[in-house]
C-alpha cells in the first residue's frame, strides 16, 4: 500500500516523500486507518516494523485538520529509553515540518528547567520517559486536560525496567476521552492487564509478525572459549565487509573496557552504556551515527528503539540473558530493507540460553565455526576479575566500587 493512499495533508505527504517512505509496512497498512478513525487500538509488534510512523502520521494529521481549544499538549507519548524518546521526538518534527508542530522531548540526565521553559511556551506534543514525565506533572509543569492523544510505545519494555507504577500514575492525570495507542512486542500478564485498563471497549487489537526484517538478517554462530573471545572479536573486526557494528555485552564495566581496549588495538569503537551521562551518551550515539566511529559497545540499552540504518552487523560478545533480547538485539541490523548479520559468541556457559534461544526464534544459522564438545570446562572467571587483570595497574581503580566516607557501597539505578 503507497502511503498516498492515506489521504494525508499535502504538507505532511511532503515530508513523508522527503524522508523516503513509499510503501506503508504491514503495521502501518492495518494500523493507520484505525486509528484515524479514532479507534484505541493495541499494536502487537516487534521492534523495526514501522510502529513509530503508525502513531506519528495520524496523531499529526489529526492536529493538523482540527483545531485545539486553548493551550495545552495534545498527545503525551511514553517511551521506555531517553534514546527512544529522542529518536521519537525527531520523527514528529521531522515529519511535522510543515505543519509547525511544537514538540518536545523529556527525561532525565538533562534539563529540568529547559524543559520547563519550553513547556511553558505551548506545545503540542511532548515524548517523554515516565520518570521526568510524572515529575512535570506533579510540580504543575505538565498539564493534561487537554489531552487528545496517549500512546505508550514498547510497553513491555517499560514493564521490564520497572515503570508500570508511574504509567498508571500518568494514566490517572489524563481525561477519560482521549485516544489511547498501546504498543507492545509482547504480551505477558501484566502489560494485558494494564492495557485492558486504559483502552476504551471497542478498541481493535492489531498483531503483526515479525517476519520481512528476519529474511534480512543472516545468522552465524562461534563455539568459542571465553578466553578467546577478545582475540576472535579483534579478528572479525579486520573484515572490511564490517563497516558498521554494535558489539553487544553483558556488562557496563565490560562494554566500557573492551571499548578501551579496541581502541587502543586501532579501532573506532566506543561505547554506550547506563553509566555514561545523557551528554555522553548522546555524544556515542551522534559519532556512531555520523561515522566518527563504526563500533558502538553496547549493554542491552541499545537493543530497542535504536533505529541506525547503516549498521551492517551485530556482534553478540556476550549471549543475551534472555531469548527476547536476542530478538531485539538482532533487529538493530537489517533495517530499512537491508541485508545485517549477526554473529553470536557461545562459550560453555551459554548452552541453556542458546538452546532457549534457538528454540525460540527458530533460527538457522548460515554458518557454525568450532564444536561445542571442544569447549573449555573450566569455570567461567568473573568477568570484572577478568578485566582487572587484563588492565594496566593504574586503570584498576576504575572498575572499583563508589564508596561514600562511611566505605559502604553505593547503590545508584541508572537506565
Amino acid at each position: 500500500m503507497n502511503f498516498k493512499e492515506f489521504n494525508f495533508k499535502k504538507e505532511i505527504m511532503a515530508q513523508i516523500d522527503a524522508v523516503g517512505y513509499k510503501e506503508a509496512t504491514p503495521i502501518q497498512e492495518q494500523a493507520i486507518p484505525v486509528i484515524l478513525e479514532g479507534t484505541d487500538i493495541l499494536g502487537l509488534a516487534k521492534t523495526g516494523t514501522g510502529k513509530t510512523a503508525t502513531f506519528v502520521l495520524p496523531i499529526l494529521e489529526k492536529i493538523a485538520t482540527t483545531k485545539g481549544k486553548g493551550k495545552g499538549v495534545r498527545a503525551l507519548i511514553i517511551a521506555p529509553t531517553r534514546e527512544l524518546a529522542e529518536q521519537i521526538n525527531n520523527t514528529v518534527l521531522q515529519l511535522g515540518k510543515q505543519i509547525g508542530i511544537k514538540s518536545l522531548a523529556v527525561y532525565g540526565g538533562t534539563s529540568v528547567k529547559k524543559q520547563v521553559d519550553i513547556l511553558k511556551t505551548g506545545v503540542d506534543i511532548v515524548v517523554g520517559c515516565p520518570g521526568r514525565i510524572l515529575d512535570h506533572i506533579n510540580q504543575g509543569n505538565l498539564g493534561l486536560t487537554r489531552l487528545e492523544f496517549l500512546v505508550l510505545d514498547e510497553a513491555d519494555h517499560m514493564l521490564d525496567m520497572g515503570f508500570l507504577k508511574d504509567i498508571e500514575k500518568i494514566v490517572k492525570h489524563t481525561p477519560k476521552k482521549k485516544q489511547t495507542l498501546f504498543f507492545s512486542a509482547t504480551m505477558p500478564k501484566e502489560i494485558k492487564t494494564l492495557a485492558f485498563k486504559v483502552l476504551q471497549k471497542g478498541h481493535q487489537t492489531i498483531e503483526v509478525e515479525y517476519k520481512d526484517p528476519v529474511k534480512l538478517i543472516e545468522h552465524e554462530l562461534y563455539h568459542i572459549d571465553h578466553d578467546d573471545k577478545k582475540t576472535k572479536l579483534l579478528e572479525l573486526l579486520d573484515n572490511h565487509e564490517i563497516e558498521s557494528v554494535i558489539v553487544f555485552t553483558n556488562g557496563k564495566h565490560k562494554a566500557r573496557h573492551l571499548s578501551k581496549t579496541l581502541e587502543s588495538k586501532g579501532k573506532k569503537a566506543v561505547n554506550f552504556q547506563g553509566n555514561l551521562s545523557q551528554n555522553q551518551r548522546d555524544a556515542a550515539l551522534s559519532g556512531f551515527r555520523n561515522g566518527d566511529y563504526n563500533i558502538l559497545v553496547a549493554t542491552d540499552i541499545a537493543a530497542r528503539g535504536l533505529d541506525i540504518p547503516q549498521v551492517t552487523h551485530v556482534i553478540n560478545f556476550d549471549l543475551p540473558k534472555t531469548a527476547e533480547a536476542f530478538t531485539h538485539r538482532s533487529g538493530r541490523t537489517g533495517r530499512a530493507n537491508k541485508n545485517g548479520i549477526v554473529i553470536s559468541f557461545s562459550s560453555i556457559d551459554d548452552k541453556k540460553i542458546l538452546t532457549e534461544i534457538l528454540k525460540v526464534n527458530k533460527i538457522n544459522f548460515a554458518k557454525i565455526h568450532g564444536d561445542e564438545k571442544s569447549l573449555s570446562k573450566k569455570p567461567m572467571t568473573n568477568d570484572r576479575e577478568r578485566f582487572r587483570k587484563d588492565s594496566k595497574p593504574q586503570e584498576k581503580s576504575k572498575f572499583s566500587k563508589n564508596k561514600n566516607n562511611s566505605g559502604k557501597p553505593q547503590n545508584r539505578k541508572k537506565v
